[in-house]
């Protein structure tokens, strides 16, 4: 008598770094995963380690739908289409679409990324669009937990290089001294693969944050024992926040985000402690940790 092939996870975003150190963490875990990919040949990798591949456009229903069918559960993301003026309305559309196919394959349950603060109706910037996110699949009905993650990590690296090259880390947030909750990219993925496999029913939101919180005075002080020299920072005043970010290629739109969240950020008004409904999870992966295999790169 043959056994039966267990259903597979289903994981989106595996061209990101969430998505994938979640498929990884799956697949080490001895699951079976379906990873969904727009282009054929950003499967192979997955596929070469033993992962089913689905072809989707977070846009398409019909696509979207085949790729959520007869699965355990699926961590989806909504990614951010900064060049775009239509970045919001564009979001929307993916999330309702993704509402929509997981009701439609009758997915039992779902990991969404999500960010500290979408809880907020206003001031947010970027974050109004997990807001939307979350907003479109609790209305589908279906069994989620909404994964908010705090600042990247990872969002340092551009100012890191910087500072390596010239002794100098600019930031955005201020003051430099305050503290602010972070995580690495790869504890979200770990966290979104562990919430798959657990037990549970309902709509939960889980607050995902690194072992401590970090201010920009932490990130020169890392950088200054790595390079063995010191390294100031240079809080950039929002004056000048057009022009530093002049070549990221952000839209109109996306840069008027940008600055209302960070006007959040750094007013305390995106803050984990802001919903007193969500439960807290510690990854493990220091900031030192993330600097240090970046610079190592």
């Amino acid at each position: 008598m043959t056994a039966s092939i267990p259903l597979p996870y289903v994981v989106f975003g595996v061209t990101g770094r969430t998505g994938a150190a979640a498929a990884d963490t799956l697949l080490r875990a001895g699951q079976s995963v379906r990873v969904v990919v727009r282009d054929p040949a950003k499967g192979r990798v997955w596929a070469e380690r033993g992962a089913e591949v689905a072809l989707a456009d977070l846009t398409d229903l019909a696509s979207m739908t085949r790729a959520l069918t007869r699965v355990q559960g699926a961590y989806v993301v909504s990614p951010q289409h900064y060049n775009r003026e239509d970045l919001f309305e564009l979001a929307d559309l993916i999330a309702g679409t993704t509402a929509r196919a997981a009701v439609a394959a009758n997915v039992p349950r779902l990991v969404a990324l999500s960010s500290v603060g979408a809880d907020r109706e206003s001031g947010t910037g970027w974050i109004a669009m997990n807001r939307m996110f979350e907003q479109r699949l609790a209305d589908a009905g279906i069994a989620t937990v909404f994964l908010r993650a705090a600042y990247f990590m990872e969002n340092w690296m551009p100012m890191v290089g910087h500072a390596l090259r010239t002794g100098t880390l600019p930031t955005f947030l201020a003051p430099a001294q305050r503290r602010l909750p972070m995580v690495a990219t790869a504890d979200v993925g770990s966290a979104a693969a562990a919430l798959l496999q657990d037990e549970w029913k309902g709509t939960r939101v889980v607050n995902l944050a690194g072992p401590r919180d970090y201010a920009p005075n932490d990130v020169a002080a890392i950088l200054s024992s790595l390079l063995d020299q010191p390294v100031d920072v240079a809080v950039l005043p929002e004056a000048e926040w057009r022009q530093a970010l002049a070549g990221a290629g952000f839209s109109a739109v996306a840069l008027a985000g940008f600055t209302e969240m960070t006007r959040g950020l750094n007013s305390a008004h995106i803050d984990m402690g802001s919903d007193s409904f969500a439960i807290g999870w510690a990854g493990t992966t220091s900031l030192a940790q993330v600097i240090k295999g970046a610079a190592m790169k």
